[in-house]
């Protein structure tokens, strides 16, 4: 098998998932660019198995599995962050997310009255 395809391909996956990164505003399009990237990247890895058989058979297929299962646990916390981001907001455009607001504060709670203030409210 001549590696070329292979890279090439990856190398157009990688490229149309880091468009996707940088031009989306929309989440589940972001999600999507990333999970491009992985696959490239899960591409290049096996190409890279089956062309250089190096001291570690099968190196290659393992990382990719590895890939994709930290994939798969990106896409469940993703999807869930982008649900509850939509219940909250009504929207899931990345450009309307606050990242620099910061809470509001709660109200103090009400202390116990010291042993000096029960004795001048005697």
């Amino acid at each position: 098998m001549h590696p070329v395809l292979p890279f090439t391909i990856a190398a157009l996956l990688f490229g149309i998932g880091v468009y996707g990164v940088i031009v989306r505003r929309n989440a589940v399009l972001l999600l999507m660019a990333v999970e491009l990237l992985l696959n490239a990247v899960n591409l290049v890895l096996v190409t890279a198995d089956a062309t250089i058989r190096s001291l570690v058979p099968h190196s290659g297929q393992s990382f990719t599995l590895f890939i994709i299962v930290l994939a798969a646990a990106e896409i469940g916390v993703g999807l869930a962050l982008i649900l509850q981001l939509y219940r909250l907001r009504r929207s899931v455009d990345v450009e309307e997310l606050p990242l620099t607001e910061t809470a509001p504060s709660a109200p103090a709670a009400p202390t116990a009255p010291s042993d000096v203030e029960q004795e001048v409210a005697r």
